[in-house]
C-alpha cells in the first residue's frame, strides 16, 4: 500500500535497505511534487521538463532556423569567394601600375581562399568562423580605400570599389549572422 501523501520513496520490488541493482535514492524525483514539476514547461527554457524523444518544442524551430542560416551563409560565402577571385583576375582585364595589381592581386587571393574556407565549413557542417569573416570584411574595407590611395584609375578604379562593397557587406552579414546563430545555439543549449 502506498502513502496517501506521496512520502512513499520506495522502488517497486525492493526494500528500503536495497542500495545496489540500480534502485534506491537518486533514481528519479524524490516526491510527486518534484516529479509534477519535471514536465512543466516554464517558458524560459531553464530547467524544463523531458518531452518525447528528450526534444523540446523549441528545438525544432531553433533547428530550422540554424539550418536557414547555415544555408544563407555558405551562399554568401561563396559570393564572397568569387566577388575575391574577380579582384585578383580583373587585373588581368584592366591596365594598372604594379601597386594596384598587386594589391588587388593579392588582396583578392586572400579574400577568395578564405570566403572559400568558410564555405568549406559550411557545406560540411562546421560552424562559420567569425574571425575570418571578419578579416573578410577588413579586407573589404580595404578595398574600398585602396582604389583611392593607391589612384587607381578608370575600370580597375570602379571595378575594385564596388568589390570592395560588395565584399565588406556580405561579411559583414555573414559575421553578423555566425554570432546570432551562436548566440541562438547557447540559449537553446543552457535549457536541455
Amino acid at each position: 500500500m502506498s502513502d496517501p501523501n506521496g512520502d512513499d520513496r520506495r522502488t517497486s520490488g525492493g526494500s528500503d535497505t536495497e542500495t545496489d541493482a540500480g534502485a534506491g535514492i537518486g533514481d528519479g524525483p524524490a516526491n510527486r511534487a518534484e516529479e509534477a514539476s519535471a514536465d512543466i514547461d516554464s517558458g524560459t527554457g531553464v530547467g524544463d521538463g523531458e518531452y518525447s524523444a528528450g526534444r523540446t518544442p523549441r528545438d525544432e524551430s531553433t533547428r530550422v532556423a540554424n539550418e536557414e542560416r547555415r544555408r544563407k551563409t555558405s551562399v554568401l560565402s561563396l559570393l564572397v569567394a568569387v566577388l575575391g577571385a574577380w579582384v585578383a583576375l580583373s587585373v588581368l582585364v584592366f591596365e594598372t601600375a604594379a601597386a594596384p595589381l598587386w594589391n588587388d592581386v593579392l588582396v583578392g587571393l586572400v579574400i577568395c581562399i578564405a570566403a572559400g574556407y568558410n564555405y568549406y565549413r559550411l557545406t560540411n557542417d562546421i560552424p562559420l568562423s567569425t574571425a575570418i569573416a571578419s578579416l573578410i570584411a577588413v579586407l573589404g574595407i580595404w578595398l574600398i580605400v585602396s582604389a583611392a590611395l593607391l589612384e587607381m584609375i578608370g575600370g580597375l578604379f570602379w571595378s575594385t570599389l564596388a568589390a570592395g562593397l560588395l565584399i565588406a557587406g556580405l561579411a559583414g552579414y555573414n559575421v553578423y549572422e555566425a554570432r546570432e546563430a551562436r548566440s541562438v545555439t547557447t540559449e537553446s543549449g543552457a535549457g536541455t
